[in-house]
C-alpha cells in the first residue's frame, strides 16, 4: 500500500508541479478542472446518486467553472462573493458538525448536491484567483493546510484525550486541533520572516494578513486552521452517512479526490475572503 501511495503521489507531482510553478495561471486551472469534475462525481455517489446522475454532477460542476471563467471572475477580485461563500461555510459547517449524521440524513438530496457543487466550484475559482496572485500566495495556503493536518496528527497522537467529534471522526481530538493551530502559528511567523528577508516577488497569505496588524494576523490564521478541520469533519460525516471509508478509489493508495482536498474546500475561499477588501 505504501509503495502504491508513493507511486501515485509521484505521478501527481509530475503532472501538477509544472503547472503549479508556471508563470500563467491557466495551465493549473485546466488541470484542476479534472480534479473538480472527479470530486463532484464522488460527491454525487456519496449522496446516493446513481452512475449517470453522478457523472452529470461532474459535468455540471465543470460547466459552472467554465462559465465563471468566461465571465472573467478569475481575473478580478470578488470580495462580495467570497464574503457570501465564507459566511455560508461558517454557518453550514458549524451546523453540520454540531448536529451530526442525523441532521445530514434529513437534508434533501437536491440541497446536498447543490452544496457540494457550490463548494467545489468555489474552491476551483479560489485556486485560479490565488494562482494569479502568485505562486507564493497559493503555496502558502496549501502548506497551511498540510502543516495543520500534520501537526494535529502528532499532537493528537501524543496528547489527545478529549475527542473532538467522536461520531464523525473518532481519531480527532481537541489537543490535536490546538497542536495544529500552534504548528500553523510557527509556520506563519517563519514564512513572514522569509518573505521579508528574501523580498519575494509575490506575497504569501501570511504576509498579506500581517499587514493588517498582528492581532488580525493571529485571529485570521487561527480561523483558517480551524476551518480546515471543519472541512475534514464535513467530508468524514458525508462518508460515514454513505457507509464509505474513502470517497472513491480514483487515486490508488490515497482514496479519492475529496479525501485529498476536503480541508482545502473551505480554506481556499476563506483565504480569499480574508485577503480581499470587504472583510
Amino acid at each position: 500500500m505504501l509503495k502504491l501511495r508513493i507511486i501515485t503521489a509521484l505521478i501527481l507531482l509530475a503532472i501538477f508541479l509544472p503547472a503549479f510553478f508556471a508563470d500563467a495561471a491557466e495551465p493549473l486551472a485546466c488541470l484542476t478542472l479534472l480534479l473538480i469534475a472527479a470530486g463532484a462525481w464522488e460527491w454525487g455517489r456519496l449522496i446516493g446518486l446513481t452512475r449517470l446522475p453522478a457523472l452529470g454532477a461532474g459535468v455540471g460542476c465543470v460547466l459552472l467553472c467554465l462559465l465563471s471563467w468566461w465571465l472573467g471572475l478569475p481575473q478580478h477580485e470578488t470580495p462580495v462573493l467570497w464574503s457570501v461563500i465564507g459566511g455560508l461555510w461558517v454557518l453550514a459547517g458549524a451546523w453540520m458538525v454540531h448536529r451530526g449524521l442525523a441532521a445530514w440524513a434529513s437534508v434533501p438530496q437536491f440541497l446536498k448536491l447543490l452544496g457540494g457543487t457550490l463548494a467545489l466550484w468555489m474552491c476551483w475559482l479560489a485556486i485560479f484567483q490565488a494562482k494569479r496572485m502568485g505562486v507564493n500566495f497559493l503555496l502558502s495556503v496549501f502548506v497551511l493546510v498540510w502543516v495543520a493536518d500534520i501537526a494535529a496528527y502528532f499532537a493528537g497522537k501524543a496528547l489527545g484525550r478529549r475527542k473532538l467529534a467522536p461520531s464523525l471522526s473518532p481519531g480527532k481530538s481537541w489537543e490535536g486541533v490546538w497542536g495544529g493551530i500552534g504548528g500553523v502559528w510557527v509556520l506563519a511567523f517563519a514564512w513572514v520572516w522569509v518573505d521579508q528577508s528574501l523580498a519575494m516577488d509575490s506575497q504569501s497569505i501570511f504576509s498579506v494578513l500581517s499587514e493588517r496588524g498582528w492581532f488580525y494576523f493571529l485571529v485570521a490564521i487561527t480561523f483558517l486552521t480551524a476551518m480546515s478541520v471543519v472541512g475534514d469533519l464535513v467530508e468524514s460525516m458525508v462518508k460515514r452517512s454513505a457507509g464509505a471509508k474513502d470517497s472513491s478509489q480514483l487515486l490508488p493508495g490515497h482514496g479519492g479526490v475529496l479525501d485529498r482536498v476536503d480541508a482545502l474546500l473551505p480554506t481556499l475561499p476563506l483565504a480569499m475572503m480574508l485577503t480581499q477588501s470587504v472583510v
